[in-house]
């Protein structure tokens, strides 16, 4: 007798926010602005022409990388074994036909694709008619955000991946209890303290240099260079997320840039924006009112130019967006421009305080700096030629710069020249104050000990990017390494006894 059981319900999975972690529309956005900003000018021409319109013109102009999309990998498990048993299994969503369709061929698990097709917006109502016509009452749904509610209630199995807070009060509203949640997804605030880079701030501690080496310890000062510190941070961390933003495409294929919030679908790009707003307004008020509050605490005005503290802050913000939009991939520009970007916090602490900065401090820093940036890319360089030593002409596309492998030994060369060439100017500057009047130490003779902590420091960290072994940001390894923290205490012991 022929088998007359009921067929298995059609299983429709949605894509943004469920399958895939991100939004694509969003990603492609963020793509057209990297790939052809130009083409920015044209989204609200699209988006009068519809939804649907806006999906195909900007799925037609930028191409993502299906292949490193961040997906769902407990949901991904899931319909693998559901494929594996025979089940139909279809990906309907909102994106545009031809995106979907990239996507069901890479994964190869679905029978079939229901997306928007340039006229239809495949969301919400328009997404249920859909599945009614071909499906009638026999499918199950697996969906992410508000517009899935009317879908998971009248679907036979709701079941939800990474659920909206939305998403779960409608559901418990409606009285629907989803069979099954797909969560891949972490602490929303660990992400975004990954996403705002905490540890970076460290940097800003240079903001401080001025004041520390003059030895000026009144109150205005210091409240001054305290308000730089915190608005620096937030703006720095408002251009790390842009940068992130920008970067999500060659971030997704990067081997441990992957697992940053934005490029691994942990954070919404919407919610990306709108903390760099917030972050950027509060760090202008910060530095708008600076000038005021020094004044209110030291008793008096005492900065020379209230307001270039701000002029350097916005000189960080304008020189940092160019490093993310482009420096970043001029070769040996790039690592002028980051080398710079620490100067600068050094002459921002400086306008915070209004205490001038010293030549000698100004031609160390420029080269100290210099060193740190060239080992940056060197490690990035070496890091590579240990995964893939074959490429050795091959330019580092994953890194979206234009270094060749082959570049490395010349850049080891640029480096550790520029590293000593700082210690020259160390040495150089403790002879001035020695045989000088030396008014800011008693003792500048012992200053000489930091000579061979800092040639330590600089030959140590080359000679770990040599061996593979530096994180490819020093900053991270000069606060997590137990030898370096133990040498900066060292440093500041040699200063204190030379006072």
């Amino acid at each position: 007798m022929p088998d007359r059981s009921p067929s298995p319900a059609a299983l429709c999975v949605d894509l943004d926010g469920t399958l895939v972690k991100s939004d694509t529309l969003y990603d492609s956005v963020l793509a057209l602005a990297r790939q052809h900003p130009a083409m920015l000018l044209k989204l609200p021409g699209w988006l009068k022409q519809g939804k649907a319109a806006l999906k195909r013109h900007i799925t037609a102009s930028v191409e993502l990388n299906v292949a490193h999309l961040p997906y769902n990998r407990e949901l991904l498990q899931y319909l693998e074994q559901q494929h594996a048993t025979g089940r139909p299994i279809y990906l309907a969503t909102a994106a545009d036909t031809t995106l979907a369709e990239r996507v069901a061929a890479h994964l190869g698990l679905f029978a079939g694709v229901l997306a928007s097709d340039g006229s239809v917006n495949l969301a919400g109502k328009n997404k249920l008619a859909a599945f009614q016509a071909r499906f009638g009452d026999n499918f199950t749904y697996i969906g992410n955000a508000l517009p899935d509610a009317t879908l998971l209630a009248n679907c036979l199995e709701p079941m939800v991946a990474n659920p909206t807070p939305s998403l779960r009060a409608a559901l418990r509203k409606a009285n629907v209890t989803p069979v099954r949640t797909f969560i891949d997804a972490p602490s929303s605030f660990k992400s975004w303290l990954k996403a705002i880079r905490l540890h970076q701030w460290a940097k800003n501690i240079l903001i401080f240099l001025p004041l520390l080496l003059a030895h000026a310890w009144s109150a205005g000062p210091i409240v001054g260079a305290c308000i730089a510190f915190l608005s620096f941070g937030l703006c720095a961390s408002a251009t790390y997320i842009v940068n992130d933003l920008l970067d999500l495409e060659a971030d997704r294929k990067h081997l441990r840039k992957r697992r940053r919030p934005f490029a691994a679908g942990d954070l919404s790009i919407l919610s990306g924006i709108g903390v760099v707003a917030l972050f950027l307004l509060t760090s202008l008020a910060l530095a708008l009112l600076l000038p005021t509050i020094v004044a209110a605490v030291a008793g008096a005005p005492i900065l020379p130019r209230p307001y270039y503290f701000l002029e350097w802050l916005a000189i960080y913000a304008v020189t940092t967006s160019a490093y993310s939009f482009s420096l970043k991939r001029m070769v040996l520009v790039d690592v002028i421009v980051l080398s710079g970007l620490y100067t600068i916090r050094i002459i921002a602490g400086s306008a915070a305080t209004g205490i001038p900065v010293s030549a000698w401090l100004g031609g160390f820093s420029i080269f100290f700096f210099l060193s740190l940036a060239f080992v940056k890319r060197f490690a990035e360089l070496e890091g590579l030629r240990q995964r893939d030593p074959a490429p050795a002409q091959t330019p580092v596309q994953i890194q979206g710069r234009g270094y060749l492998v082959s570049d490395i030994e010349q850049l080891r060369t640029f480096g550790s020249a520029s590293g000593y060439a700082s210690v020259v100017v160390l040495t150089l500057y403790i002879s001035d104050i020695t045989t000088g009047a030396g008014q800011l130490y008693v003792h500048p003779h012992r200053l000489w000990l930091l000579v061979p902590v800092l040639l330590l420091w600089i030959s140590r960290l080359w000679l770990l990017a040599s061996r593979g072994q530096l994180d490819e940001d020093p900053v991270v390894y000069a606060i997590t390494d137990k030898r370096s923290l133990f040498m900066g205490i060292l440093v500041a012991v040699i200063v204190l006894i030379s006072l």
